[in-house]
């Protein structure tokens, strides 16, 4: 079962009943904005990562990589 953290934010009450008034759901939009936040500093992680490793990855061709997936799968 997951673990909850409770996270508060502090707005203007004016803010708050404009929500309200519009149904909308605080809560879950916190939750849907901070974990579309979440993703988009991991892809962002990822990438920073890829282009470190870009120099690297370019010494290997598409060639090799093929004939070593060939004789991974042969192997098993």
């Amino acid at each position: 079962m997951a673990k909850y953290e409770t996270v508060s934010a502090k707005i203007p009450v004016e803010l708050k009943e404009k929500a309200k008034k519009l149904g909308i759901r605080t809560g879950e939009l916190i939750r849907k904005s901070l974990e579309a936040e979440v993703e988009r500093r991991e892809i962002e992680e990822i990438n920073t990562e890829l282009e470190r490793l870009k120099p690297v990855l370019d010494k290997i061709s598409i060639d090799k990589v093929v004939e070593m997936i060939r004789e991974d799968r042969e192997r098993r």
